[in-house]
């Protein structure tokens, strides 16, 4: 089959907060095609690959793409077409070459993304084999344990919480579909339980709740009792994830002041962690520090790395040169990816390669500005993480996720691989039942 680029094409679209977004479509001279949105953050790393707007006043505030969409349909047409879509690592090349910069802040980490997203679905197409499968080149395949952000706070809600995101993981579920049940269910129970204590039950940008509770502890004691509320036992069938986001509070020290709790220096704050961690079944913290606290990430490490997952996302922007500095001084042991940190997916799979090469934990995970591109459903499976963090079991651009991860459950069949990636850690909890869930 003949899998030549004979055209690209950009739309500007809207992501689930309104505001404008990029999506390509790439045509094969065979006929088959591939199409692909590009997500936007909220809470963005410095460090991180950069985006292509307009700056126009007069249209969404500054924050449109027509820019990009021309970039795509004349310089990087120009360069791409006639190439063959199944030479993703050449084709991505070409394009950080095209570019020039080290963030690709002249063409655009969204139009260069969503070229090189656009063309692995064309490929994928013209190949007759779904994008997981085509991604994962004869590699396993797993399905990955969700992470579901239950709780807004910080960018991401006008709630009393300074920490951004209160997550659930269903890690003893037997299946995916389990998983999404026990999730589903928790999340259900939650509500209930905001309702009845007279908390607002509206969602925020990744589809968690955003009430006023007293603190930021009041979160995880409500998160455990929507578990058993729910008939599942906390550190047993479901776990908490937390990811503070802490550069968004941070000024010199971390100012807590949305909950009232005070300003803490760095080892204060990983203090503040160590008691959680003994109170409630907490097996993940991303985000922490602040993305330029080195130190206080390897302070982390050292006091509570042996016991659960120690997250850099911020800190690495799914860039291998600060992975590497990570690595080399123990600074976690997991790495966050998102695709538009680093803007093509070659470059995302190297810094993947390069976490699993060190024995690190890596995350496949969306951004707050979303579209229903289910993309990154296919990309955790093929990647054999054996974790996903893309929001609350709420919000059609969230679940599109999730359904895309069923679908390829009930496609896999009895060949379907899911299990607990966090199973080696030696957690405990005085919140941890004797197993016998539902």
């Amino acid at each position: 089959m003949n899998t030549k680029i004979a055209n690209l094409n950009g739309l500007e679209i809207l992501d689930s907060r309104g505001n404008p977004t990029v999506r390509v479509t790439v045509e094969l001279e065979s006929g088959a095609h591939g199409t692909a949105s590009v997500p936007s953050g909220a809470s963005t790393g410095m460090n991180e690959a950069v985006e292509q707007r307009d700056g126009d006043p007069n249209r969404f505030s500054g924050k449109g793409v027509l820019r990009a969409i021309e970039h795509i349909e004349t310089e990087i047409a120009h360069a791409v077409v006639g190439r063959d879509a199944c030479a993703q690592i050449e084709i991505d090349s070409v394009l950080v070459d095209l570019d020039g910069t080290p963030n690709k802040a002249r063409l655009g980490a969204n139009s260069i993304l969503g070229v090189s997203m656009a063309v692995a679905c064309a490929a994928a197409a013209a190949a007759g084999k779904p994008l997981y499968a085509y991604l994962a080149a004869g590699r396993p395949v797993r399905l990955p344990v969700p992470m579901m952000n239950v709780l807004n706070g910080g960018r991401h809600a006008d709630s009393s919480l300074d920490f951004q995101e209160f997550m659930i993981m269903p890690v003893g579920a037997p299946s995916f579909r389990e998983a999404m049940r026990y999730a589903a269910e928790t999340f259900h129970a939650l509500r209930a339980l905001l309702a009845a204590d007279g908390h607002t039950t509206a969602v925020g940008d990744e589809g968690g709740f955003a009430p006023k509770l007293a603190n930021n502890e009041a979160a995880c004691e409500l998160i455990v009792r929507a578990i058993e509320r729910a008939g599942y036992h906390p550190g047993e069938d479901i776990c908490i994830a937390l990811d503070p986001a802490a550069t968004s509070f941070h000024d010199g020290n971390y100012n807590l002041e949305r909950s009232g709790q005070g300003r803490k220096n760095s080892k204060e704050l990983i203090e503040l962690y160590e008691s959680w961690v003994s109170k409630y079944p907490i097996v993940s913290i991303e985000d922490g520090l602040a993305e330029d606290d080195w130190s206080g990430f390897r302070r982390m490490t050292a006091e509570l790395g042996e016991g659960i997952q120690i997250v850099g996302d911020d800190i690495y922007v799914t860039n291998i040169d600060f992975i590497r500095r990570g690595i080399d001084e123990k600074c976690s042991n997991a790495a966050l990816i998102k695709l538009n940190q680093i803007g093509t997916v070659s470059e995302t799979i190297d810094a993947i390669e390069f976490c699993r090469s060190a024995g690190w934990r890596y995350i496949i995970s969306h951004r707050s500005g979303e579209t229903e591109d289910s993309f990154i459903a296919d990309f955790a499976v093929a990647m054999d993480g054996g974790q996903i963090k893309t929001g609350a079991p709420c919000r059609g651009e969230r679940t599109a996720k999730y359904n895309r991860l069923l679908e390829i459950e009930h496609q896999l069949g009895a060949d379907a691989i899911f299990d607990n990636p966090l199973k080696e850690l030696p957690f405990s909890s005085t919140l941890c039942a004797p197993h016998g869930s539902q």
